[in-house]
């Protein structure tokens, strides 16, 4: 663990992250995980967010302005492209970030800005490496007028939380065997440099840690695990609940449950897990599965960073719709398990029975066979670039390919197509 305080004159890069200054603030609250490789499945770091947040729409953008081209997830309302809330770059350098609310605490003098956003953009626009990373804080000015968690990894092994606060930041190393002994390190929204018992995010902290340390026991801990039992997880540790084991009431009859503190909660946008390289490995294998849209009722597609910067279209603008078409069709799914509107505790019940029920015709339940799917030869694919190279027109294909295979489920099997889209 340590702790940087130091200021000194910042470089060019930092002062391109000025031209954000007025970035729309992501305030809400997120779940989130840092793993080193050396504890992981297949021997490669990983970095989950599960992202809350007021706008629940979101695309994915191609950035290509800094000493690296990068891919962001950024709000579909945000049509400057300012703020970047999760993303990775070509060097197979990832960031995301979730609030901290128990830092700083005694600087009540200075005003927060909430501009993580415009960090994380210019982060991956100049950053290669932790050491790098590093650098940047280093050299930003203080104070920083920020209070967050910033979970990073790179095509070198490195894996580690930074608790960045008004003057400085502590470093929390999941390579430390002394900071992370079973080598992850679960993020919410406090710091453990910050005030204690203050903040937010306890519940689901202690929801994410059981499940993680299962995984680790299991040496089951991969991109799919945490998507499927960390972003879609139905238990609740305070309370004991686990909704994702169905009942033996009717499908066809709605079922409201109180629905708060869980890992996803309305309020979830989007979640992605980045999935670097070993040392050694082409940092264009670094791959971004990515669930655009309410986490419960979306997919998992992977992304990787290519030289002419495409994308899989179902994740990007459509200016028709307002949004990336997989936001469209999760969020359409979405407003069917929230069906109470009226009064300010309806956004704390959802209908289980749209995603879990005994018939297995739940959102969830139905959702998850092709998603293993897709996981599965994805795997194969990468099998295939790790020993002759990533080629751009070959992701190009695949992506086509499991858009159709998404757009023929979601049609087929929940009734949601995209006529609108033009």
């Amino acid at each position: 663990m340590r702790v940087k305080t130091c200021c000194r004159p910042f470089p060019l890069y930092v002062l391109l992250m000025l031209v954000f200054l007025f970035s729309a603030v992501d305030l809400f609250s997120c779940t989130s995980v840092v793993v080193s490789g050396k504890y992981t499945a297949n021997g490669r770091p990983l970095l989950w967010k599960n992202r809350d947040t007021k706008t629940l729409n979101n695309k994915l953008v191609y950035f290509d302005f800094g000493k690296y081209s990068f891919v962001g997830m950024v709000n579909s309302n945000d049509s400057l492209n300012k703020s970047v809330w999760m993303g990775m770059n070509s060097a197979g350098f990832a960031i995301i970030n979730t609030a901290s609310y128990n830092l700083n605490l005694a600087d009540t003098g200075i005003k927060q800005t909430g501009h993580e956003g415009w960090l994380m953009k210019a982060a991956l626009a100049s950053c290669g490496s932790l050491e790098d990373f590093e650098h940047f804080l280093d050299t930003m000015a203080r104070p920083t007028r920020m209070t967050t968690n910033l979970g990073v990894i790179d095509a070198h092994g490195g894996a580690a939380y930074y608790e960045l606060g008004f003057f400085g930041y502590t470093k929390l190393d999941a390579n430390d065997p002394k900071v992370a002994p079973m080598g992850y390190i679960v993020q919410t929204n406090y710091s453990f440099a910050g005030g204690k018992g203050i903040g937010a995010g306890y519940i689901r902290y202690a929801t994410a840690d059981a499940q993680f340390r299962q995984a680790m026991v299991r040496n089951e801990m991969s991109a799919q695990y945490i998507l499927q039992q960390g972003s879609r997880c139905l238990k609740h540790s305070l309370t004991g609940v686990d909704l994702s084991v169905p009942d033996n009431g009717d499908p066809a009859t709605q079922k409201m449950v109180w629905f708060e503190d869980f890992i996803p909660r309305k309020s979830s946008a989007s979640a992605v897990v980045i999935e670097g390289v070993k040392p050694g490995e082409s940092p264009a294998l670094t791959t971004m599965w990515t669930v655009m849209g309410f986490p419960l009722t979306s997919v998992a597609i992977p992304v990787w960073v290519t030289p002419h910067g495409k994308l899989p279209s179902l994740l990007t603008y459509n200016d028709k719709l307002k949004d990336s078409p997989m936001c469209h069709m999760a969020l359409t799914l979405k407003d069917r398990c929230y069906p109470v509107k009226w009064g300010s505790s309806a956004k704390k019940y959802i209908d289980i029975h749209a995603l879990v029920n005994r018939d297995g015709t739940g959102f969830v339940q139905i959702i998850r066979p092709l998603e293993n799917r897709i996981f599965a030869m994805t795997g194969e694919k990468m099998q295939q670039w790790r020993e002759k190279g990533i080629k751009e027109k070959e992701v190009t294909e695949y992506w086509d390919q499991l858009e159709g295979m998404i757009r023929e489920m979601y049609s087929k099997d929940l009734g949601v197509s995209l006529k609108d889209e033009g």
